[in-house]
């Protein structure tokens, strides 16, 4: 009776895919061909269902008629038709299951019961539709947060924040199967599939199971992180510059975690998912990013009497950290709390025993509502932990020599919406360092935390209280006002391959003459500030007369660093400054040393499916000759899998060719990577014209 049906759908995604691509809550039409007569009395019955085991408790399963919209949601509806052909009309509800369904029609005309496959569509979140969770009303922001195919993630220091591009690839071929795939592969669904598939119209189920899975901590999910020693049996997390490349290698090799990440490799992964599956999301930067791990909202430090860092405590601050955050509305907390929420991939801290993080309303952070789900409380602490730096003496003693309130959680950087230039968010986190709003917020959050202000815990487990209570025996208060005051300053911009010039100014504030031991030290560090090599160490008396400053020059020169510098680049100073009477002074420097830069140029027009001509020049800064060079580029619409040239010297000029495959505009990026430099990147964008 029926002959074949044709599927057509509303929605142009832009996704590389075989299947119909369908949004919740969006029309999409079916052709019936039949080759014989539709009788009045026949009756048509639609099943759609998802997941192993469908059923209509779980809404799993739904079944509907023709012209009746049933509880489920679920409608079908006949439009004009010519003779042999029924056109029908079905839309999903915004509520519905996201994922791959069967569609099934039974037609019962009396005397004879048929029923035939339609076919296999995939329904995702629908950010268009007004009655979705994930609805975002502005058509440039879901342009950019659902649509947009490449971004822009930063890094660096406070002081010198960088940009660098990131091929999100959500539309890419194979990446929705994909991402499919990682919901199937989570805990949850391992140990319940039925159930799990049924909480999957809920984008904050969905959105925290996503958190779990690109990490491999738990769940052999995407990404191993690693932040230290050599990366020989995988990828340095700095040579990845896009997701496609990760996703699909995970997925090859039969779901083998890929090595290895760091927090922006985390991000960039989670934000290809999450959009591919269509719920808005941005990746977000937050400088000078703390680590509480005993979530006490104090970050301590201890220094031994050289200046030399101390691993006395689990705590931490990180140059930046990198998350995400997406948008949808909060049933389980009320209005208020709809919007932005915040995701993090990287493995730091368990939450219910899985290492996974939010999400966790941007507003609830703000508001010092750390007691909201979920993990209000350690994204609080990133954006606004005080930090505290002791000595500590060789007798066990300890003194507190530098408390700062306003240093954690600057610059909070998110891409722009239609550009490329950097935003600034902090506002949506907190309230203005040092205002009183923003100090009640944080008593507020120490007393949900059950925390005094002391820092330590009034209500904690036992592991917890050791070592909030253990850091601060046998503690020793700063020794009267400060008597002297100083700086750390780069004298020129520090350069890879070149010498670092700093100044170290000292000043004293009173009317007496002032010895003052300077133990200056230098150190190679990770971005997560946690020192690795080293670099330079030295002590020298300084006398300052009666409010006195003198300015002392010093130098870390190449060859002092070059074997030390870690591929971070990063390099912390620190001068401890002590007089006889008086507080002592600690004053820090973060070095990032800058890259030499790549020139792209793209010649002629960028026309679908016709080739262009693409030059890279490099100019080497050092001495020495680089070698074992490789080359890398890629970008959504202009290379299907990434480009790699190996070449054996420092050649200032390699060319290569790309041809687009798709219009509009196009990020293109590219890397260098050799035995001297672990990643130069830069970036072009391009405007690409369909075939005329």
């Amino acid at each position: 009776m029926l002959q074949y049906p044709i599927f057509n759908t509303v929605d142009n995604n832009m996704i590389e895919h075989t299947e119909v691509i369908l949004r919740r809550g969006q029309a999409f039409t079916i052709s019936l061909n039949f080759r014989t007569t539709v009788q009045p009395w026949d009756n048509f019955t639609f099943i759609a269902s998802t997941g192993p085991s469908p059923a209509e408790s779980q809404q799993t399963k739904v079944i509907f008629n023709l012209s009746d919209q049933g509880a489920s949601g679920w409608s079908a509806t006949q439009e004009h038709s010519e003779h042999g052909c029924m056109n029908l009309t079905i839309v999903s509800p915004a509520n519905a299951v996201i994922g791959r369904y069967k569609l099934k029609l039974q037609i019962d005309s009396g005397k004879k019961f048929s029923s035939v496959l339609l076919g296999h569509f995939v329904l995702l979140f629908n950010p268009w539709c007004p009655n979705d969770d994930v609805y975002m009303a502005n058509e440039k922001d879901r342009q950019e947060y659902v649509l947009n195919d490449s971004g822009i993630i930063f890094h660096g220091l406070e002081k010198y924040i960088q940009q660098e591009a990131w091929n999100y690839g959500q539309f890419e071929e194979d990446i929705l199967d994909i991402s499919l795939a990682i919901l199937d592969r989570s805990l949850n669904h391992r140990k319940d599939p039925s159930i799990d598939v049924s909480n999957r119209n809920n984008p904050i189920y969905v959105s925290r199971v996503i958190s779990a899975m690109v990490n491999s901590n738990d769940e052999k999910g995407v990404v191993e992180g690693k932040w230290n020693g050599k990366y020989c049996s995988g990828t340095n997390p700095l040579h990845w510059s896009g997701s496609v490349t990760i996703l699909r290698k995970w997925y090859r090799r039969r779901y083998k975690p890929v090595r290895y990440g760091q927090c922006w490799v985390f991000a960039g992964v989670m934000c290809t998912v999450l959009r591919s599956l269509g719920i808005p999301t941005r990746v977000i930067t937050n400088f000078n990013s703390a680590h509480d791990r005993n979530i006490n909202l104090s970050i301590d430090k201890y220094i031994d009497i050289s200046g030399k860092t101390l691993h006395l405590t689990e705590d931490s601050v990180w140059n930046f950290h990198v998350w995400n955050e997406s948008w949808f509305i909060r049933r389980d907390l009320g209005s208020f709390y709809d919007g932005w929420q915040v995701l993090d991939a990287t493995p730091q801290e368990r939450s219910k025993g899985i290492f996974q993080c939010g999400p966790a309303s941007t507003k609830a952070i703000k508001e010092g509502d750390v007691n909201l789900d979920y993990d209000s409380s350690f994204v609080f602490a990133a954006v606004n932990a005080d930090c505290v730096t002791w000595i500590h003496y060789s007798n066990k003693r300890k003194e507190r020599i530098y408390s700062n309130t306003r240093k954690i959680g600057k610059f909070i950087s998110t891409k722009a919406v239609g550009t490329n230039s950097r935003v600034d968010v902090t506002d949506n986190y907190k309230y203005p360092e040092g205002s009183l709003k923003e100090r009640q917020v944080y008593k507020k959050a120490l007393k949900l935390l059950g925390v005094s202000s002391t820092g330590r815990r009034t209500k904690v487990t036992r592991r917890r209280r050791r070592f909030s209570v253990a850091w601060r025996q046998n503690m020793t208060a700063p020794t009267g006002k400060p008597t002297i005051s100083g700086k750390l300053n780069l004298d020129a911009s520090p350069v890879i391959g070149q010498d670092i010039l700093l100044t170290l100014s000292l000043r004293n504030l009173i009317t007496d003459f002032k010895t003052i031991k300077v133990k200056l030290s230098a150190s190679a560090v990770l971005y997560t500030r946690k020192p690795k090599t080293e670099i330079l160490q030295w002590s020298r008396s300084i006398q300052l007369g009666s409010e006195e400053v003198k300015e002392i020059p010093f130098k870390i020169s190449y060859s002092q660093y070059k074997n030390a510098l870690m591929d971070d680049r990063k390099i912390l100073v620190t001068a401890l400054c002590e007089v006889r009477q008086g507080a002592s002074l600690l004053m820090e420097k973060d070095i990032l040393l800058q890259d030499p830069f790549l020139t792209i140029k793209v010649f002629g027009p960028t026309v679908v499916h016709k080739a262009a001509n693409v030059q890279v020049t490099f100019t080497n800064p050092l001495s020495e000759t680089v070698t074992d060079c490789v080359l890398r580029a890629e970008g959504s619409g202009l290379l299907k899998e990434q480009l790699q040239i190996k070449y054996v010297n420092d050649s200032s000029t390699i060319e290569f060719e790309i041809i687009p495959y798709k219009s509009g505009t196009r990020q293109l990026q590219v890397d260098l990577v050799s035995n001297h430099f672990s990643d130069i990147k830069g970036f072009v964008m391009l405007d690409v014209t369909p075939v005329q």
